[in-house]
């Protein structure tokens, strides 16, 4: 009878104690937190990479969003909304179709920033985009709200590790020690 006591009281113990854990936070509940950033891919842009004749500020020499990726920047756009997730601020790539997923987001005025810049097709940039990013994350305070980025998939590969489609993202924790970590994707092409 001792042993089938103490058994029950180990149980009972573990339930409680499953009961009273913390649940972790949702995505949505980081993103409407201080410290975080959305890096969120370009919407549709039929086809890969750009024209050989690119020119940064002249969209014709680019692949640009079509009317689906118009619609899913705006989706991303209203679900952000939905969920009461606002952007301290936004930042985008020079390139046009990250500039208008920006725009169509309409959560926010959108700056651009170079080390967001793609260098799929100009593979010297790398490095001083890649750092520039670094630096800029580096300096962001922790203790502001979501900081929004639309960039491109190198960009978002080289600095989380992660591939995602057009439209998804990655969401980082700011951080005062090495700037960021990935904290997990964010599947905009299902949501609700």
């Amino acid at each position: 009878m001792r042993i089938f006591s103490f058994l029950l009281l180990k149980l009972f113990m573990l339930f409680s104690m499953s009961v009273d854990a913390t649940e972790p936070k949702s995505t949505i509940e980081l993103m409407q937190s201080d410290g975080y950033v959305l890096m969120l891919r370009h919407a549709l842009a039929p086809g890969f990479g750009d024209p050989e004749n690119i020119s940064i500020g002249h969209c014709t020499t680019q692949r640009n969003l079509n009317q689906t990726g118009r619609d899913q920047a705006k989706n991303i756009g209203k679900w952000l909304t939905t969920n009461t997730i606002k952007p301290s601020a936004i930042y985008t790539s020079q390139w046009c179709r990250c500039k208008e997923t920006a725009e169509l987001l309409n959560v926010g005025k959108v700056k651009e920033l170079t080390g967001l810049n793609s260098f799929y097709q100009m593979p010297e940039n790398r490095s001083a985009n890649l750092h520039a990013l670094r630096q800029f994350l580096s300096a962001q305070a922790t203790n502001q709200k979501l900081i929004i980025m639309v960039t491109h998939s190198v960009t978002i590969s080289a600095i989380s590790g992660q591939s995602v489609s057009s439209g998804d993202g990655v969401l980082l924790k700011l951080n005062d020690s090495n700037g960021y970590d990935f904290v997990t994707t964010v599947d905009t092409n299902s949501l609700p």
